[in-house]
C-alpha cells in the first residue's frame, strides 16, 4: 500500500500496493545476463526504467516531447507473468517499471536517462517518497553496451551533484511484463486518488518546473 502522511497525528494509508520493507532481490544471473534488445517499429524505440510507483514515472515521461507512450509493468525479476499482488510481495524480483516508447529524433535515449535521474530522489535506496520495499526500487535497464556506456556517462555527471551515492542499480533489460489495465494511465484517469493529489502529482510538477524545455506543449 502506498502511504501518505497527513500532518497531524492521524496517518492517511493511500496507495497502489503494499507497502512491505523488502530488501532488492535481484539474482546475480540476472545482473550478469545478456541484455536484450528490443526492435524498432515504425521508427519508434523503446527505453525501460524503474522509479518507484510506476502512476508517477508513466505520467513523467508522456510530458516529454518526443515520448508518443508510456506503459506501466514489471521487470527486473527472475518469475513469470508477474501480478500486480505478486510484485507487491518483494518475492519475485520485479520492480513496478515503465516501458517508453520514444521517437529518437526527437528525443535522444540520453534525455530519457537525464530525466530519469532528474525526476527522483536518486540516492534513495530500495524506494521512492512513501513507498518502499524492493519493487519500488530505482532500476535503469539496457539493451546493449551503446546505452550502458550512456547510462554510466549520465551517472557520472549526476553524482557530482549528490554526496551520497546514486541508488539505481544499472541491469540488462531482459521482458516487460505489461501491468493490468486499470494501472495504465492512473494518473490522469484517476485524478482525485488521494495518492495522485498528494504524491503523484507533487512529484509530476516538480519535473515540470526542473526541465520546461522538454514538454510537451500542452504539458506546460
Amino acid at each position: 500500500m502506498k502511504r501518505f502522511f497527513l500532518p497531524t497525528f492521524i496517518f492517511l494509508l493511500i496507495s497502489c500496493g503494499n507497502n512491505a520493507q523488502q530488501k532488492t532481490v535481484t539474482k546475480p544471473e540476472i545482473a550478469n545476463a545478456d541484455p536484450v534488445e528490443v526492435p524498432a517499429e515504425n521508427g519508434f524505440e523503446k527505453a525501460y526504467f524503474a522509479s518507484g510507483c510506476f502512476w508517477c514515472v508513466e505520467a513523467i515521461y508522456e510530458s516529454v516531447k518526443g515520448v508518443q507512450e508510456s506503459i506501466s509493468g514489471y521487470a527486473g525479476g527472475h518469475t513469470k507473468n508477474p501480478t500486480y499482488e505478486s510484485s507487491n510481495t518483494g518475492k519475485t524480483g520485479h520492480a513496478e517499471a515503465v516501458e517508453i516508447i520514444y521517437d529518437p529524433e526527437i528525443v535522444s535515449f540520453e534525455t530519457l536517462v537525464e530525466v530519469y535521474y532528474g525526476s527522483q530522489n536518486a540516492t534513495q535506496v530500495n524506494g521512492q517518497g512513501p513507498d518502499i520495499g524492493s519493487q519500488y526500487r530505482s532500476i535503469i535497464f539496457y539493451q546493449n553496451e551503446k546505452q550502458k556506456e550512456v547510462i554510466n556517462k549520465v551517472k557520472s555527471e549526476v553524482a557530482k551533484n549528490y554526496e551520497k551515492p546514486l541508488a539505481a542499480e544499472i541491469l540488462p533489460f531482459q521482458k516487460f511484463w505489461v501491468a493490468e489495465g486499470y494501472h495504465q494511465n492512473y494518473e490522469r484517469n484517476n485524478p482525485n486518488n488521494p495518492y495522485i493529489q498528494n504524491v503523484s502529482i507533487p512529484r509530476l510538477n516538480r519535473f515540470k518546473e526542473k526541465f520546461p524545455e522538454l514538454l510537451k506543449e500542452e504539458s506546460h
